[in-house]
């Protein structure tokens, strides 16, 4: 459903993404993971088409992003780092606005609205300017307005920001049962804990290198670790940051 080919993206002399080839599979949770910095970011925004590569192509659902790039947007949900809201709309208005822009009927748009709003623990303030919101509640507007026209493909940069762990809980059961149901979620996070329970794969990027890719099994066996291994710890290894129990002695 996700098909990068050498995908890369410079800034001036700055590599933020170089070469970089992934495949993520139809009702795939697919964990996107790396420090600050790494590319992220970069990568999520050339996948949705917001950004031209320098080189390299991706696809997404069967559609070249940079030849088909509506196919490639009716196609896709897609949630910002920091999600791209209007803050003197209420949730509601939000989403019928949202709505509007796939050209969805009025009754359709309603009956989602309302099926999201609960979803999310909004109905009670989908009346309220989201200027209100706090950050959790904006990221979960945002979610809704991904989910509106229900898509195919998912990709969300850091979805857990602000939430308080009954809503993060939620949206974790909410992508897994998506992905049961055949759509495929592409995640970054931070959150490593999150995305060992939750993905079925994940990827490493450092300084816009993939560096890694697979199950928590591949993975260990690329770090030549055992089956203890947290994701936490695969990931400092793989990344030059060391292990935990290494940055504890450090300290004395």
């Amino acid at each position: 459903m996700i098909q990068t080919v050498n995908l890369t993206r410079h800034y001036g002399t700055l590599a933020a993404v170089q070469d970089l080839n992934v495949e993520v599979e139809e009702g795939e949770l697919f964990g996107f993971l790396g420090p600050n910095g790494a590319g992220k970011t970069t990568t999520i925004r050339m996948i949705v088409g917001l950004l031209r590569p320098t080189a390299g192509t991706a696809r997404v659902a069967g559609h070249d992003v940079q030849q088909e790039p509506l196919a490639v947007k009716r196609s896709v949900g897609y949630l910002a780092q920091t999600p791209l809201l209007y803050e003197k709309l209420t949730g509601r208005e939000f989403l019928r606005f949202i709505g509007g822009l796939y050209s969805l009927n009025d009754d359709v748009i309603e009956a989602r609205t309302e099926q999201l709003l609960a979803l999310m623990d909004l109905s009670d303030r989908a009346d309220h300017l989201i200027e209100s919101y706090s950050g959790g509640m904006c990221h979960k507007i945002g979610l809704c307005g991904a989910l509106l026209h229900e898509p195919p493909v998912l990709l969300l940069d850091e979805p857990l920001t602000g939430m308080d762990p009954y809503g993060a809980r939620r949206i974790k059961d909410l992508l897994r049962e998506m992905c049961r149901q055949g759509k495929t979620v592409f995640l970054s996070t931070h959150v490593l804990e999150v995305a060992e329970r939750v993905c079925d794969r994940v990827a490493i990027l450092d300084q816009g290198q993939l560096i890694a890719v697979g199950t928590m099994e591949t993975l260990r066996a690329q770090a030549q670790s055992t089956a203890e291994t947290t994701l936490e710890d695969l990931f400092l290894t793989l990344t030059g940051g060391g292990t935990t129990a290494e940055m504890v002695s450090m300290l004395g």
